[in-house]
This record gives structure tokens, C-alpha cells and sequence, in this order.
């Protein structure tokens, strides 16, 4: 761990933004009958919630991981990213009733640029959020330095 303090304050943004994508997830819930796909709306709302929890256990694990610090400042900024980008794909898709890329929820093909906004996300939270949990697994297994008093 080269910066101990830098760690700290990725930790506890992780922990903050966590909480707010959670606080967006549960006012989702609140606009559900009202949006355009309410299945989807569904969605939307556990995306938030259940991705606000992720950052979290993230930013409370975060002073665990023992890598390179170019590795932990990537996988910190692909797992915001990841996260929101997951709940404003499928909010974009529970307002517009676009979403040909959920048939599971309901989704109907819409306006072919909503739809590439959507996929556009989709496919990019994907490769974000594959490489986070990567990262975090390689830092989880990496032995710790016999000196470091969290081994």
C-alpha cells in the first residue's frame, strides 16, 4: 500500500457514493407506476439499491486489497462508473420504454438512439464491472507483506 491516506479517501467516497446510489435506488421505487415500462421501473430500483450496497462492501474492503496503485485508482473509477452507468441504463430504459436489450423485463425495441445510449451502457458497465471484480479478487489473493499488521 504506497499511499495509505489516498486509500482512505477511495474508501470512503466508495462508501459515500454507495450510499447515494442507494438513496437513488429507493426514490426509484417511489416513480415505478409511473414510468414507461413499470417492469423495467422494477428493475431500476433494485439496480440502484443493490449497487449502492456493492459500493459500499467495496469502500469497506478497499484498505484490504494489496496492489499496485495504478490498479486500485482503475478499478475505483471503473466501479462508479460501472455502478451508475448500470442504474442510468436500465432508468433511461424504464422512462422511454426502450429496452430491446432486457426482453426478460419487458423491454420493447424503441428509438434506435435511446436504444444505442442504452446498449452503449450496458456493454460498457459489463467490461467495467467483469474488470472491478477481477481486481478486487487478485487484491483479495494477493498474500499481504509479512510486515503489514492486516495480515
Amino acid at each position: 500500500m504506497e499511499n495509505p491516506a489516498a486509500r482512505k479517501q477511495q474508501s470512503d467516497k466508495l462508501i459515500f457514493w454507495g450510499i447515494l446510489l442507494f438513496f437513488l435506488g429507493l426514490v426509484s421505487g417511489l416513480f415505478i407506476p409511473m414510468m414507461a415500462n413499470p417492469r423495467i421501473g422494477v428493475s431500476t430500483h433494485l439496480e440502484g439499491v443493490m449497487n449502492g450496497i456493492f459500493l459500499c462492501v467495496l469502500g469497506l474492503i478497499w484498505n484490504k486489497l494489496n496492489l499496485a496503485e495504478r490498479w486500485i485508482y482503475l478499478g475505483f473509477w471503473l466501479a462508479l462508473y460501472g455502478t451508475f452507468a448500470n442504474f442510468l441504463a436500465v432508468l433511461i430504459s424504464a422512462m422511454t420504454g426502450a429496452g430491446k436489450y432486457m426482453p426478460i423485463a419487458g423491454g420493447k425495441e424503441g428509438d434506435p438512439i435511446i436504444e444505442s445510449i442504452v446498449s452503449t451502457l450496458l456493454i460498457t458497465l459489463t467490461v467495467s464491472m467483469f474488470t472491478v471484480c477481477i481486481i478486487v479478487l487478485a487484491g483479495l489473493y494477493k498474500p499481504q507483506k509479512s510486515g503489514d499488521k492486516n495480515a
